[in-house]
């Protein structure tokens, strides 16, 4: 970048005027804009002070700059980043570092250090900064590392804001702040006082029983029972005795009569879990079921009706099955009145720190301890994890993370193993820096596996879209992965 286009600085109209600040006289700070997030610059040189404030404005940020350091340790209250210089003749960058971290941890300090020697970096990390530049600073280079800097400092801030108000924002458990989760709750909240029948739709550990459960607990039904059943957990052979009940002698060990789950249901909610998993006869017997409002017992001879409203889950497409004739179309409209789809955790944001807050609370006051905090590079790991298993995965995650914790604060060292090396599955292509650049073979390699993924494990097929043979996909495939921190974008 051309220094021309720094050659004449605008003073910014928000610069901070102070006692000891040897800056040209500006507006003061007297309002700041609601909302937005600080960029404190310190520099005892005023040409450099101008130079970095020019270049963060242009990229959107709002930016305040002193050349006493003394003054900016009054000024923090509303600041969301320092960036310093090292060396200052007032005070030191490191000390003013040790400064700013003893006033505030959760503001990141960025020291500027043009010594250009790996002490100079260390002494800088070791009084706490999140980061360090070397002078001439690369403009693009700045840019990237107060972003970043503003994310930690706001994922330090959601961190604590959700640990104060992970017992506030549920429905029945259903915990979720997320876009996503926000349409959810306004779908159940509109449903809940009408008898239609809902069909709940997410993957596996998404929390659909807690919505089946939310939608019983709002609606007029709620004095009843709620009665839920796994059509997957239960043998074909039984299910039926299962969800109609039974006479005495039906069968080898039906020494009582039984009572089914519809009609234990009645005056509340039947949930039907996993009903993508029910044999084809059967669900013949329970279309029957929901059109008649009467079930027969095994080994019965009268209907016995029932007054219970149905709702059903999937993880399943039953569209599809229904296409291929796995699940009837008659039965599929019939318990799809209504149709909630459940986002995966992974498509949920910051849900994922407000849950493992309300899950870390839970295991802790099981394990009769005070809850561990979570740092940000341990909430960082959990907001870019995959989470493969959904919310069932991110709870067993925070059970575990609190029985290993040796102190009051968790570490990656907590995490399981799957957690601890996990490498987040995009890659960085136009990289803007060189710790983001992958090797060619990695970027190969990586890419190969996630074609084989998309193709759900079809190696031959995946050769063929990639203009390879087989045995070259697979020599390539088994090419070591690299493993260097700085090679690989796994926002450690």
């Amino acid at each position: 970048m051309s220094d021309e286009k720094f050659s004449e600085p605008t003073m910014h109209p928000y610069r901070a005027v102070d006692a000891e600040s040897t800056d040209p006289p500006g507006r003061a700070p007297t309002a700041w804009p609601k909302g937005q997030e600080i960029i404190l610059l310190v520099d005892d040189e005023l040409d450099q002070c101008e130079l970095h404030e020019a270049t963060l404005r242009r990229a959107g940020h709002l930016v305040r700059s002193t050349t006493s350091p003394r003054a900016a340790l009054t000024q923090l209250d509303d600041v969301a980043v320092v960036i310093t210089d090292l060396q200052m003749d007032e005070m030191s960058g490191l000390l003013l570092c040790e400064r700013v971290l003893a006033a505030a941890r959760d503001i990141p300090v960025i020291v500027l250090t043009g010594m250009g020697s790996i002490d100079s970096a260390v002494a800088a990390m070791r009084s706490g900064a999140y980061d360090f530049l070397m002078k001439p600073v690369d403009p693009k280079l700045l840019v990237v590392a107060a972003a970043r800097a503003l994310e930690r400092h706001k994922l330090r801030r959601d961190v604590a804001v959700l640990r104060s108000t992970a017992t506030l924002q549920s429905t029945a458990g259903l915990l979720g702040d997320s876009p996503p989760m926000k349409k959810v709750h306004e779908l159940i909240a509109r449903i809940a006082p009408s008898a239609a029948s809902v069909l709940i739709r997410g993957e596996t550990g998404t929390g659909k029983e807690l919505v089946a459960r939310a939608i019983h607990d709002q609606s007029p039904r709620a004095a009843g029972p709620f009665v839920a059943i796994n059509c997957a957990a239960v043998p074909p052979t039984l299910l039926e005795s299962e969800l109609f009940g039974h006479s005495k002698g039906s069968f080898t060990d039906a020494k009582q009569a039984r009572q089914g789950l519809f009609v234990q249901a009645t005056g509340g909610t039947l949930f039907l879990d996993e009903i993508g998993e029910m044999p084809l006869e059967m669900q013949a017997k329970l279309l029957r079921a929901l059109q008649e409002r009467t079930v027969r017992p095994v080994g019965a001879n009268a209907e016995i009706s029932f007054d219970a409203r149905i709702l059903s889950a999937t993880h399943k497409d039953l569209e599809a099955q229904v296409r291929d004739g796995q699940f009837r179309q008659d039965l599929f409209y019939r318990v799809n009145v209504v149709g909630i789809d459940l986002p995966p955790l992974h498509e949920r944001g910051r849900d994922i720190l407000l849950l493992a807050e309300r899950f870390l609370r839970s295991a802790s006051e099981r394990n009769g301890r005070a809850p561990p905090t979570m740092p940000s590079t341990v909430a960082e790991r959990l907001l870019h994890y995959a989470w493969p298993g959904n919310v069932r995965e991110l709870e067993n995650c925070m059970e575990r993370a609190v029985s290993l914790a040796r102190s009051d604060a968790l570490t990656i060292d907590d995490l399981p193993e799957r957690l601890r090396l996990y490498r987040a599955e995009f890659f960085v292509v136009a990289a803007e820096e060189p710790s983001e650049i992958l090797p060619l073979d990695e970027l190969e390699r990586r890419y190969i596996e996630r074609v084989v993924r998309l193709l759900n494990g079809n190696k031959s097929r995946a050769a063929q879209l990639l203009g390879l043979d087989r045995r070259t996909l697979y020599r390539r495939l088994e090419r070591a992965p690299t493993t260097s921190p700085k090679l690989v974008r796994d926002h450690a």
